[in-house]
């Protein structure tokens, strides 16, 4: 194995296992999927994907007394994001099953929903601290030109794609597979519990 390739797998290494333990990131995906089904949750994981870019090249370009200048900035996004997943943890909660919609159609724009995840990304701490704290431990980040850097966003992609898609594959089938409005009912009270506890993890982080 070429000594250039090492950094890079064990960024991706350490990055599958940030990324696989379930925090308001999986909670808020699984949420989605529950009650959107899973090609909804699609773009929600490419924003969630955005967002690790984004603190990936805060690190890189060595900006991280910037990001804690702008904590008032974050602490902003943290509390919007947390309250819109209780907005739609209570929308689920709420919803009628009987009709065919039981969200309105803002919360199925791909846009939306990429700008959500983004959104959740931003506020969650842990993603924070692997990027300014943990990532500098893995890689030399002084070493990182343009080119590495496309190359470790490429990865940062992939290996997020490649992690959340499972979760909200499974949580997507379990939604497919369920027809009658008192099984509907019951998924759709899970999808709001998991709304409402992302959305609570985020801000309760918020006011610390």
């Amino acid at each position: 194995m070429p000594e250039t390739l090492l950094p890079f797998i064990t960024y991706v290494f350490a990055l599958g296992i940030a990324a696989v333990i379930p925090g308001p990131g999986v909670a808020a995906l699984v949420g989605r999927a529950l009650g959107y089904g899973f090609a909804s949750s699609l773009p929600f994981i490419i924003g969630l994907a955005i967002g690790d870019i984004f603190f990936l090249t805060v690190a890189i370009l060595g900006l991280a007394a910037l990001a804690a200048a702008a904590s008032g900035v974050f602490f902003v996004v943290k509390i919007l994001g947390g309250l819109y997943l209780i907005y739609l943890g209570w929308k689920f909660w709420t919803a009628d099953v009987e009709k065919p919609k039981v969200v309105g159609g803002a919360a199925r724009n791909p846009w939306l929903v990429l700008i959500s995840g983004l959104v959740v990304t931003l506020g969650n701490p842990k993603t924070v601290l692997f990027y300014l704290a943990l990532l500098p431990t893995v890689l030399d980040l002084t070493a990182v030109g343009p080119g590495e850097w496309a190359a470790l966003s490429v990865l940062t992609m992939v290996t997020l794609v490649v992690v959340l898609v499972p979760y909200a594959l499974l949580a997507g089938r379990l939604r497919t597979t369920l027809t009658r409005p008192k099984a509907l009912r019951r998924l759709n009270r899970c999808a709001a519990v998991m709304f409402f506890g992302a959305g609570g993890l985020i801000l309760r982080n918020a006011s610390r």
